[in-house]
């Protein structure tokens, strides 16, 4: 074969792969975070989630990232395996949006398109429009790698060689094994489809073999969501499984569909397709279309058959459990869509130890029992653990390609795990205290202890409200949080005004005023870590809005 056509293909490929790379992670980037969000909200059933999943792959243009994600999601406990089976489902159908959109050939049109994506990267300071603009790039390389690949492919149209080579594979089994090992190694079926039409545009290979090599590619297609939910736990292999065990039952059903009636299923496709390569694009549809239709109503089944084949439980891992990450880590399926809301379910589970732990240590103040105290301390050094750990993940992820608004709170989360932490700092204060307070054998009045309890209630709702606004972004206690802060505040002078007092009187020792006063004051600090807490991702947006603007 002669070198250069070789070259050519190779080349054609390789722009072809790298557009639709580039268009799916500008895509991810400029609207990852809502289409998230629409995953979180619409996946209630099974014929809604099926929905979004259809639309989701057709926007980011990759059934593989889709399940990804969705194998993430059920990894980090956002998604049962109901909802992502019809998630699956969907995207299975929007897949086929690409191999649509190659048989539209636009690839006269390539330049141009191009050339529209790089000048409004050079010449635009919107950062956003930039974000678009990528898009078109990426847009523009795919269509410029498939009118590379097809001029390639008219020359291979006189070699022999290779006219022999696709022409020998008219074995349906052959073809599903093709299909099977490219989308494998490709990981994208959309690639391997878009392949086989424009071979089947040039005639070097027949539309019956055609249709075994989708098929192929379908299961081939389920590589990408197996290899991400092998370190993930047992719900996230199920979700992965739900992909597989869905295009192999599919695929068999089709295949006993063609053997028994293929002359029909061809005339049917024919019927609907205006040239060889609309055949190819309108059979990959029509036969993930089919596929769902059939196999709908059976979901339920398929997921008892992925939990059948991925037995037993996860060992949960409890918020107080040491030295150990839940939502994040090595051991946790990395997907850049969904590594932020990880890293909040993360700090939620820290938050709930930290205040935990300050109710322990102000409880130990007062009983000054050593089992708490001696708590107090090894629940410190967890939280710690999570700080590094927590911060060394956002290390890590800010060197990946997030969505555009998750950038935007990454800076927020770095300072949520420097509140968080300072909030177990001011617990181990305390505890400190107790110890001292044991050693000493100093009193607090009856007063005193009313007081600090009054302000730990305070406390302790406002930390409840201020996380619960940071994980989930309701804003419903918004006025609460300001007003329990100023309340905190008006508290702290109060305690400190009737401290002075009760010290001016003789009703309390030099030694238990100190050690009051410094608690008081933490408690106002506490307060103040919490208020940054619930504001952090809300005032991260404001100033990157400023920014751009």
């Amino acid at each position: 074969m002669n070198a250069s056509i070789i070259l050519s293909m190779a080349g054609g490929l390789g722009l072809f792969l790298f557009g639709m790379r580039v268009m799916s992670d500008s895509i991810e980037k400029v609207a990852g975070a809502k289409l998230r969000r629409i995953l979180e909200i619409f996946t209630t059933n099974r014929f809604t989630g099926m929905v979004v999943g259809i639309v989701f792959t057709g926007i980011i243009q990759s059934s593989s990232a889709c399940t990804a994600m969705v194998v993430s999601f059920v990894n980090a406990g956002l998604m049962n395996l109901y909802q992502a089976a019809g998630v699956i489902f969907g995207a299975n159908i929007g897949t086929t949006i690409t191999s649509q959109l190659v048989s539209f050939n636009l690839s006269a049109y390539a330049p141009l398109i191009l050339l529209v994506g790089v000048l409004t990267v050079m010449f635009c300071k919107n950062d956003k429009i930039k974000k678009f603009a990528d898009i078109i790039i990426g847009f523009g390389v795919l269509f410029l790698g498939l009118s590379t690949m097809s001029s390639s492919m008219e020359g291979m149209k006189e070699v022999p060689e290779v006219v022999n080579l696709i022409g020998s594979l008219r074995n349906p089994f052959m073809g599903t094994l093709v299909g099977l090992l490219l989308t494998t190694i490709i990981q994208s079926s959309s690639v391997t489809v878009s392949i086989v039409l424009l071979l089947a545009n040039q005639d070097l290979l027949s539309l019956s073999v055609a249709l075994y090599i989708i098929l192929g590619c379908n299961i081939g297609a389920c590589a990408t969501a197996l290899l991400a939910s092998m370190a993930g736990k047992k719900d996230a292999k199920r979700a992965a499984l739900i992909h597989f065990w869905f295009n192999v039952i599919g695929t068999v059903i089709l295949y006993v569909i063609l053997f028994l009636a293929e002359e029909p299923v061809m005339d049917a496709i024919w019927a609907v397709s205006a040239d060889k390569g609309r055949f190819v694009a309108n059979a990959h549809t029509i036969i993930k279309i089919f596929q769902v239709i059939i196999l709908f109503p059976f979901s339920g089944w398929i997921v008892k058959l992925s939990c059948a084949c991925v037995r037993g439980e996860d060992r949960k891992v409890s918020y107080r459990e040491s030295h150990q990450l839940k939502y994040i880590g090595d051991k946790v399926v990395f997907n850049p869509a969904t590594a932020v809301v990880e890293v909040i379910k993360e700090l939620d589970r820290m938050a709930s130890l930290a205040n935990e732990n300050l109710n322990r240590a102000m409880n130990a103040l007062i009983t000054m029992d050593d089992e708490d105290i001696a708590e107090v301390y090894e629940v410190e050094k967890n939280i710690d653990f999570l700080n590094h750990a927590i911060t060394d993940y956002l290390v890590k992820i800010n060197q990946t390609t997030l969505p555009i608004e998750d950038l935007k709170s990454l800076g927020a989360l770095f300072h949520v795990v420097n509140d968080i932490e300072r909030i177990g700092d001011h617990a181990e204060n305390v505890a400190d205290a107790a110890v001292n307070r044991k050693e000493s054998g100093f009193t607090f009045g009856k007063e005193a202890q009313k007081e600090l309890g009054e302000m730990l209630d305070m406390v302790n709702k406002l930390i409840e409200y201020s996380v619960h606004m940071f994980a989930t972004g309701d804003e419903r206690h918004m006025q609460d949080i300001i007003s329990l802060e100023n309340k905190v505040d008006a508290k702290e002078r109060e305690m400190q005004k009737t401290h002075v007092q009760r010290l001016a009187r003789g009703e309390c020792s030099a030694e238990a005023g100190m050690v009051f006063s410094d608690i008081v004051s933490g408690l106002e600090r506490v307060a103040d870590h919490a208020t940054n807490i619930a504001f952090s991702i809300i005032n991260a947006e404001k100033e990157a809005e400023t920014g751009e603007e």
